[in-house]
């Protein structure tokens, strides 16, 4: 029986050619992604100097900088994220932990799953026809974070409950026996134990966020001006590091866009490592 166990058997021709085939898919997607980020490096780190990060554009002098549009970007990034994080986290919990199964709950996940498909030109259009002439936003930074953030709900709902879902049947039930009320349950419990997968939803919306260029072309505009007011910046029209991107590359500066290209790179790494650090010193605690 020994000699006929798994632990003991004959590798297979065909397990190793598996095995072999896996390899070689992990390696080509690291490689993938290591060549990108150093073509980018190798074409942007010529233009990226201290006056590139730390002035605005002026035609008049024939200068060229992209604080305005770092700035931009950042109140992108964490408008959307305050407005779309909480909505998809709230549906997520709703359709695990409250709904039951049907044909309302069938409704909304494919609703849900239709909304990540469908392509940002068109939610560019929408959000500049309804937040920005009904609701009479214009072109603003707020009329654009709203636009993102109807186009990032499907990921967040669509990965928090999924990461809802992983959380092991004994922990509600466990929970609930000791008199836990559901609400406690879930806020001290079930979120806890999903929050890696609640992190996940989160990077993958940021980097859907700060790769986005049609959508706030149409509702956020293309202006790279600093902001006078903490809050009230959010009103006036602003241009992501995208768009300045794409605006660079159409005059064929090719130079300054693969700079740009760079820059937003390195935020994007710099989001996500302190996200899961963030994270991970919240889950220690808990």
């Amino acid at each position: 029986m020994e000699n006929n166990s798994i632990m003991n058997g004959k590798k297979r021709i065909k397990d190793t050619i598996l095995l072999c085939l896996i390899y070689i898919s992990a390696l080509f997607a690291v490689g993938l992604l290591a060549g990108i980020v150093i073509y980018v490096f190798i074409r942007g780190i010529g233009a990226i100097s201290p006056a590139f990060l730390t002035t605005v554009q002026s035609p008049s002098r024939g200068t060229f900088g992209i604080l305005g549009n770092i700035v931009n970007t950042l109140y992108i990034i964490v408008v959307t994220l305050i407005i779309a994080t909480p909505i998809g986290i709230g549906a997520a919990v709703y359709l695990t932990e409250y709904a039951k199964p049907g044909k309302i709950v069938s409704l909304i996940e494919f609703t849900t799953q239709t909304l990540s498909g469908i392509p940002s030109i068109i939610y560019g259009l929408f959000g500049m026809v309804f937040f920005g002439t009904v609701i009479h936003l214009g072109f603003s930074i707020l009329c654009g974070c709203l636009t993102l953030a109807v186009m990032v709900l499907p990921i967040i709902i669509s990965t928090t409950q999924s990461a809802l879902k992983t959380v092991p049947l004994s922990y509600r039930t466990g929970a609930l026996g000791i008199g836990a009320t559901k609400w406690y349950m879930i806020r001290t419990v079930i979120l806890p134990s999903a929050m890696p997968g609640i992190v996940t939803s989160v990077i993958l919306s940021i980097g859907r966020i700060v790769g986005e260029s049609a959508a706030l072309l149409f509702t956020a505009g293309s202006a790279y001006i600093l902001p006078k007011s903490l809050f009230g910046h959010i009103f006036n029209a602003g241009g992501s590091l995208t768009i300045q991107m794409y605006l660079s590359m159409s005059k064929a500066d090719y130079t300054n866009a693969f700079g740009i290209a760079l820059v937003l790179i390195c935020i994007v790494l710099l989001i996500n490592f302190l996200t899961k650090v963030i994270t991970q010193k919240g889950t220690q605690k808990r």
